[in-house]
């Protein structure tokens, strides 16, 4: 069975750090590429970062740049994102999403054929 966990959210103050984990199971990891999602309340989905399957190529949102970092480690079929620097825009659903279009970046949603049921960040004093 294919399966995405995210985990690792929750209520941080500003200016705080959370990272997000994403394990998979039941496909085979290393011939993904992964990348980050997020949906806040009333607005549409935005691409956050993006990891090619051989580590090699990382993208990221403006929004998020110098804040956020992904990475993976295809030995424990885990993909983390690194948040630093959180403020209250930060705060949504962030959901992870693998593909096997190693150049989908965080643009291409219709790309991603396995998707985590999502873990909430709130960023709030």
């Amino acid at each position: 069975q294919v399966q995405l966990v995210d985990s690792g959210g929750g209520l941080v103050q500003p200016g705080g750090s959370l990272r997000l984990s994403c394990a998979a199971s039941g496909f085979n990891f290393g011939y993904y590429a992964i990348a980050w999602f997020r949906q806040a309340p009333g607005k549409e989905r935005e691409g956050v970062s993006f990891i090619s399957s051989d580590d090699g190529t990382t993208k990221y949102a403006n929004s998020v740049k110098g804040r956020f970092f992904i990475s993976r480690d295809n030995a424990k079929k885990t993909a983390y994102l690194q948040m630093n620097n959180l403020k209250p825009e930060d705060t949504a659903v962030y959901h992870c999403a693998a593909t096997l279009d190693d150049y989908a970046g965080v643009e291409s949603v219709e790309a991603f054929d396995y998707w985590g049921q999502g873990t909430q960040v709130t960023v709030s004093s």
